[in-house]
């Protein structure tokens, strides 16, 4: 599994499985067989994409420095591969109060898909919604993220954006989840 933090981990999980005195051959079978945790860092295969193809993950982190380990994880493992993001942010009062920390770490993307704040039951701030997010992450100069109303119109975007050896990154805890498993059961077709 790629990534600091899961290095990290698995280090923490061995000190702990030695204090526990269970056997270093557990330990390592322990480890080989650990698949990962579903929707954090997932990686769903690749699909189709003209002549090659791209690559899929999905992660749940909806949090900036969740989002930077991702992408962290992905630029150290692909370093040569266009990073793709549909990027869900949950809530907007977690959008209003990291904003200038969401804006920093989603201009690390190649290509960014924005998708409407998931509310989870919350009411629209002004400001902290994904076209001011877009706005912001523009003036930036980094990257021109695409504003997409609702999941079902990732699809068609998604069509024009990416190209063969890109990493398609879904990410969020909202509704970005259900289109990271249909493109993984369907592609872009």
């Amino acid at each position: 599994m790629p990534g600091k933090h899961n290095a990290l981990n698995a280090t923490a999980a061995v000190v702990i499985a030695t204090d526990e005195n269970i056997s270093d051959r557990d330990i390592k079978a322990g480890i080989q067989n650990f698949s990962g945790v579903g929707r954090r860092f997932d990686i769903r295969g690749e699909f189709k994409v003209g002549d090659g193809n791209a690559m899929l993950v999905d992660d749940y982190g909806h949090h900036p420095t969740e989002v930077a380990a991702t992408v962290k994880a992905l630029r150290d493992g692909w370093p040569k591969n266009r990073l793709v993001m549909v990027y869900q942010p949950h809530r907007y009062s977690r959008t209003k109060d990291l904003y200038e920390d969401f804006v920093d770490v989603l201009s690390g993307a190649d290509v960014l898909l924005l998708l409407e704040v998931y509310s989870a039951g919350e009411k629209k701030i002004a400001g902290a919604d994904s076209r001011s997010l877009c706005r912001s992450i523009r003036l930036r100069g980094k990257v021109d993220p695409v504003y997409v109303r609702k999941v079902e119109e990732v699809h068609e975007v998604l069509k024009g954006q990416v190209r063969a050896g890109d990493i398609v990154l879904t990410q969020g805890a909202g509704s970005v989840g259900a289109l990271a498993k249909e493109i993984a059961q369907k592609g872009l077709s």
